[in-house]
Formats: structure tokens, C-alpha cells, sequence
């Protein structure tokens, strides 16, 4: 082993500081994405599949396998705070993606139920997540979306700066690094990604990596990723494809398999249709992921739903669609078998 050189003064020659400090450490997520005690901001439009993508990357660092088109070098500990779906909804959108991962993430996955209307931006806010963190021995923390963790103006770039500043010091404190799903602005050109995020120059000082989320077509099920990096070497962007079945994102370089035949769309279909949607859907919308989802006719969608909502898997408010909640079924209910309580249906 050897000695620590010493110095008054602080300054080292190349030779001592390369002995102190032989080689960078290893990235969280590779290739380059997410530092020890770095931060990555992940951005895109609405609905474009940020908070799918987020979920599967957290669900591959906990488990450490390599999924979603990445290299996950080894298990850590994770800590997700989700601010959009109520906690049933969101267990069962976990449920989905762990059928298809196994029990690995079981040990290191850890869910802030309690997030909601904590805020960033707030001493005891701050407080709160960093003392989340400790509970969890987090190595990543998942902020999804940043907006709902503050109450700032985002156009004023004092405001943004001093939350990139409670950033860092929820960084430091809990010595994790954290993956912060952040909207953009509504007019991005083609070759933007760092400088497309809401408030781009307060966080250029703070963020280590920027994936970018776009839709090359809204026909295709696939998203490209771009990316800027701090302290690794550019990569080139990536095409994912989303499995509707169990909601995980993979390579899209292959070229697509040969379509299989077509089946019957089931109200199951539906229920995972909207779960990957989130919290509630208008019909429109909804109608088109199952038609996304299924690759089914326009009719055969509406005819799914019609049935989803008889056979109260689904239900209808307002003009919008949700998933069963468990006052739906709290009196007389049997559960759909084999899904979880996220996904039960009503037998009233």
C-alpha cells in the first residue's frame, strides 16, 4: 500500500496525486450516465415515457443488472420519490416490471411513501429527504418530477439556482447521487439536450449528465435518447423500444421482430395500458396506447375499454379513466387473481 504523500501546502506533483487517486471511480450506470454522487437529469415532453424509463433504471440499479440499453456494474441501493400516481398505482406499475426482473430489486428498492408535499425548496422539506435517504442507506435518489418538489419560479434564474443549491447539499448529505426527472421548454431544437431543460443555466452548474427523452414518430412504441455528459466521452443517441407487456424499455438496434399474430385485447390489456399511463387518462389517450400497446384496431380498442369499465377494472370520472382504488372494492370485493391490489377489480 502506499503512503498518502503529505504537503503543507496542498500541492502534489502529478506522480503523488496519481498515486493517491490511481483511477476515477466507477460510474453507477454506465456508459458514463450516472457518477458516484453525481446527478442526471432526465428530460422530455409529457407522456414521452420519462418517469417508465426512470422506474426500469431504478429497478436495474437496485437488482445490478444491465437492462434498458445499460450497463449497471453492481447492486445499490435505491430510494424513489415519485410525486405524480397515488402509492397502490404506483406498486402496481413496480408489480408489472418485476415479473419481468425477478426478485432482485426486492432487498434494494426502497419507495418514499410520504413524499407528497414535501418540498425541496424548505428547510423541513430538505430535511425530510435527506432523512429518507439515511433510512434507506441510499446510494441513488430518484426525484420524479422536480416540479412537484418545489414551489419556485422556474423563469427566474436566481430562484433555480438557489434549488440547484438544495440539490447539492441533499447530494452531500446523504452522499448519494440522484436522477432528477425534469420537464423542458416547449421549443427545443433538434440538437439541444443540456440547454433544453427549464431553467438550463442554473442547472449547467449542478448536473453531471442530461438524457434527453424524444418521440421519433408517434406511430412507432420507441423513444431516442441523447446525451451530454461532464466528465465522460459523448455518446451517440440510442433507440429504445417499451415491451406493453412488462413495461421495460430495450435496444431498439435490432431490427424489429416479425409481428405475431394477432390476439383477442383483454380488459387486462387495458388496465396496463393505463398504468403506463399514470394517474387517470382521457378516452382519446387511452384508446390510443391500447391501440399502441396491442397494435389492435381503433375499434377493438373501444370495445376493450367498454369492457374494462363493465368488468370494473377501469373506472370512469369526470370525463377520465383510473385504476381501481381500494375504495372500489373495500366492501364485498374479490380481487382479479394474480394481480396485485393496484389491479383488483370491483365486485360491486
Amino acid at each position: 500500500m502506499t503512503d498518502k504523500p503529505t504537503s503543507s501546502s496542498g500541492v502534489l506533483s502529478l506522480g503523488d496525486l496519481l498515486r493517491v487517486n490511481p483511477k476515477p471511480p466507477a460510474c453507477l450506470v454506465e456508459p458514463g450516465l450516472l457518477p458516484q454522487q453525481g446527478i442526471l437529469f432526465c428530460g422530455g415532453e409529457p407522456k414521452v415515457g420519462k418517469s417508465l424509463l426512470v422506474a426500469n433504471l431504478a429497478l436495474a440499479l437496485a437488482a445490478g443488472a444491465g437492462r434498458a440499453g445499460f450497463d449497471v456494474p453492481t447492486a445499490r441501493r435505491v430510494l424513489m420519490c415519485q410525486f405524480e400516481l397515488p402509492t397502490d398505482q404506483f406498486a402496481a406499475r413496480l408489480w408489472l416490471m418485476r415479473q419481468a426482473l425477478g426478485p432482485g430489486a426486492d432487498d434494494n428498492l426502497f419507495v418514499d411513501t410520504r413524499s407528497a408535499g414535501h418540498l425541496l425548496s424548505s428547510t423541513s422539506g430538505l430535511n425530510h429527504f435527506i432523512a429518507a435517504a439515511r433510512e434507506a442507506a441510499a446510494d441513488v435518489i430518484v426525484l420524479d418530477p422536480l416540479y412537484s418538489a418545489h414551489d419556485q419560479d422556474e423563469n427566474d434564474t436566481r430562484a433555480m439556482a438557489a434549488l440547484c443549491q438544495t440539490l447539492l447539499r441533499l447530494r452531500d448529505a446523504s452522499r448519494a447521487a440522484l436522477i432528477v426527472v425534469h420537464h423542458i421548454r416547449k421549443s427545443v431544437g433538434r440538437y439541444e439536450i443540456g440547454s433544453a431543460f427549464r431553467g438550463s443555466s442554473a442547472l449547467h452548474a449542478v448536473g453531471d449528465s442530461y438524457m434527453l427523452l424524444t418521440r421519433p414518430s408517434p406511430q412507432l412504441n420507441t423513444i431516442e435518447l441523447r446525451f451530454q455528459f461532464r466528465y465522460a466521452a459523448p455518446q451517440p443517441p440510442m433507440l429504445l423500444r417499451l415491451d406493453s407487456i412488462s413495461l421495460w424499455f430495450a435496444s431498439s438496434d435490432q431490427p424489429p421482430p416479425s409481428p405475431e399474430p394477432r390476439r383477442k385485447v383483454e380488459p387486462g390489456d387495458v388496465q396496463k395500458a393505463l398504468a403506463s399511463i399514470g394517474s387517470a387518462a382521457g378516452y382519446n389517450e387511452l384508446r390510443y396506447r391500447v391501440m399502441t400497446l396491442t397494435t389492435c384496431s381503433k375499434r377493438t380498442a373501444q370495445i376493450a375499454i367498454t369492457r374494462a369499465c363493465d368488468e370494473k377494472r377501469i373506472f370512469r370520472e369526470d370525463g377520465h379513466y383510473r385504476l381501481p382504488a381500494p375504495a372500489d372494492f373495500a366492501a364485498g370485493s374479490r380481487p382479479q387473481q394474480n394481480l396485485p391490489a393496484g389491479l383488483c377489480r370491483s365486485g360491486g
